[in-house]
């Protein structure tokens, strides 16, 4: 068993695609198709199923899996402590929800680039839902994501932003003529939210509930972007953080209803688990992002 087939079963493994595969190793298909075929002989076992186009890993993968990415993190452990490289070398995989890709992190992903070159910086894009297993799956470094405190025992996190939520109108829409807004007012509004499953969308569910709002004119969003414009053109109402509509409060492209809000629990957070090794490229970027984010 050679480290080189370790690196590339880990790479499979991820990308679930040999040509993907051997891209990201510069190997060709055919010496990625070799080494995963000579593991499997040597261990005895299949390690991925291949079913028409669509490749598949195992369980016997999944388990060896686990051993070889803490064999190499002891390794790159190994690697850094012997070398004591005064250049920050390696990589850092991280993923985040739409949100905080668009307008939290970009200035902190612009600035490590100017500050450590020579760390080669990965996002990797994941759906809402699977933003924390991915970091139980090795698939990311780093996770930054909008909810409440994250209470676990595998995976630690960091409050770094609370977020402040507002509901919206395009700047001419006739509910801002009212001074004060009752349930009454929201009866035949049109809500645009985001999907259910995120943690706010149930918070402002509760809260509608709550107040009493009774409305089956729901449109639901996957992209916040989205909801945004279609609030800007006059579609309907909007529940957003204001860390997505502040420019256009500024600019008065949006107006905020007169409707006091609770101070929902929804944090901008940085998860990573608390099993791995934080490599001295994830540390630099933790700090980083602890010291821009902090700030905000």
């Amino acid at each position: 068993m050679e480290l080189r087939q370790l690196i590339t079963f880990q790479t499979v493994a991820s990308t679930l695609n040999f040509s993907r595969a051997a891209a990201a190793l510069n190997y060709v298909p055919s010496n990625v198709t070799m080494q995963i075929q000579a593991l499997e002989k040597e261990l005895k076992v299949r390690l991925f199923d291949r079913l028409g186009k669509q490749l598949l890993i195992t369980d016997a993968g999944k388990n060896f899996l686990l051993y070889v990415n803490q064999a190499l993190n002891t390794l790159e452990e190994a690697k850094e402590a012997v070398c004591k490289q005064e250049q920050i070398t390696g990589t850092v995989t991280i993923s985040a929800n739409e949100v905080l890709c668009a307008y939290r992190l970009p200035s902190t992903f612009l600035q490590f680039r100017k500050e450590y070159p020579a760390v080669r910086l990965i996002f990797q894009p994941v759906p809402y839902d699977y933003l924390k297993q991915s970091l139980c799956d090795g698939k990311a470094d780093i996770v930054f994501l909008l909810d409440e405190p994250i209470q676990s025992t595998s995976i630690a996190s960091q409050s770094l932003v609370h977020e402040q939520f507002f509901l919206v109108a395009s700047a001419d829409h006739p509910i801002l003529q009212n001074e004060k807004l009752s349930p009454e007012h929201f009866r035949e509004e049109l809500f645009l939210i985001n999907e259910k499953g995120c943690t706010y969308r149930t918070l402002f569910d509760q809260f509608l509930k709550q107040k009493g709002i009774i409305s089956s004119n729901f449109l639901e969003f996957s992209s916040a972007e989205a909801l945004k414009q279609c609030a800007m053109a006059g579609i309907g109402i909007a529940f957003l953080p204001e860390v997505i509509i502040r420019a256009e409060l500024d600019r008065g492209e949006l107006a905020v209803l007169p409707m006091d809000l609770p101070n929902f629990p929804i944090y901008t957070q940085m998860l990573w688990h608390k099993e791995k090794w934080l490599s001295p490229a994830i540390e630099a970027f933790m700090k980083l992002a602890q010291k821009n984010l902090s700030s905000k």
